[in-house]
């Protein structure tokens, strides 16, 4: 059964909505009053709450202020119920990161749709979505569900073709879009004074790309570059803030999607940075493995060039070469041209640890 937390004033109104909602099979905590609500907010975590505006003490707005300011209570959905309809309210509640509007009076049934269709959206945008064109499709959608980002469209967020060795965006440069990889690969890499590369991460199918920056709103502080011709969302920087600023469920699905893997690519950095050179080809092969793994007849291979894995064990390419050569020796590896098939995995993994 779902909770919904009902702060209402008035106690007529609060008594009426209450057992509307109580008849619909909700489980309906009251509160007199905004600091009631608050504290009943935090103790009992509702799936909704729906609030009035004008009410003594602490107001709606301070309630959803104070809710939206703590990580526990920040993505619970809310809908505020009102006697006014001026666009400036509107405005003030939308940018505080209300969900919804109900204006007095309403119906029954204009108040149960708008708590049924909360707590519908409130589940899909709790849940994963597919790393392809599809599941971000679905992603915006949702999104687009929101009222406040009904200027998010697909017309503004366009897959584009990119080339082998087109870049995407250049160290220094400030960014103006993220970037979605639908299908194809991507590298990022910094450069010395001298020019030399040393690739800082492998972009696969589902990928987001450049996000980091553009959060920050700093200049890249990496290049990226396509590896083999790539299908890739170039999603505006509007759109992104739109998605970040304007719901605070959206922007909380939105950055878990995009840090999900920002740990364990600062550990392999660290990893790269302070481990032997033969323990740093083994994470190099082990990571490119997992991004660009493609089994044949159950054994793993991967292709990438000298040039690349060098850059990114941060080693010169002979070294590699060399390294990749006692592998080849000690059956860890076999190599034809640029395809390296990888034998004995288990023991890269040990090698690596």
């Amino acid at each position: 059964m779902k909770k919904i937390l009902l702060i209402e004033d008035n106690h007529e109104i609060r008594e009426n909505i209450a057992e509307i909602l109580s008849l619909a099979n909700y489980n309906v905590l009251e509160a007199e009053n905004g600091k009631v609500g608050v504290e009943l907010a935090k103790r009992e975590h509702p799936d909704l709450i729906i609030c009035d505006i004008m009410m003594p003490q602490l107001d709606g707005y301070g309630v959803l202020h104070m809710l939206s300011s703590n990580p526990a209570t920040a993505g619970i959905p809310f809908i505020f119920l009102t006697a006014k309809s001026e666009k400036e309210d509107f405005r003030k509640g939308m940018n505080l990161g209300a969900d919804d509007y109900l204006i007095k009076p309403f119906d029954d049934l204009e108040l149960l749709d708008a708590v049924e269709m909360r707590l519908k959206k409130n589940e899909a945008l709790k849940s994963g979505f597919q790393k392809n064109a599809q599941g971000l499709n679905q992603f915006i959608q949702e999104a687009k569900g929101q009222e406040n980002l009904d200027k998010l469209t697909a017309d503004r967020k366009k897959m584009q073709q990119f080339k082998k060795k087109q870049p995407l965006f250049s160290e220094g440069n400030h960014p103006i879009a993220l970037y979605f990889l639908n299908k194809g690969k991507v590298k990022t890499y910094k450069s010395n004074e001298e020019g030399r590369e040393y690739i800082t991460n492998l972009y696969k199918d589902g990928d987001f790309i450049g996000y980091l920056d553009l959060i920050e709103e700093k200049a890249y502080r990496e290049s990226a570059v396509v590896m083999e011709d790539s299908e890739i969302f170039v999603i505006s920087k509007e759109d992104f803030f739109l998605l970040l600023h304007n719901n605070r469920l959206v922007a909380n699905k939105f950055i878990k999607i995009l840090s999900d893997n920002l740990a364990e690519r600062e550990e392999r950095l660290l990893q790269l940075a302070y481990n032997s050179v033969r323990k740093r080809v083994a994470e190099a092969l082990l990571l490119v493995e997992k991004q660009y793994k493609n089994e044949q007849q159950g054994v793993s291979q991967v292709v990438i060039s000298r040039e690349d894995l060098a850059s990114i064990v941060g080693a010169s390419k002979e070294t590699v070469i060399r390294t990749l050569a006692d592998f080849k020796d000690e059956k860890l590896i076999d190599s034809h041209g640029s395809r390296i098939i990888i034998l004995n995995p288990e023991k890269l993994k040990k090698m690596r640890n």
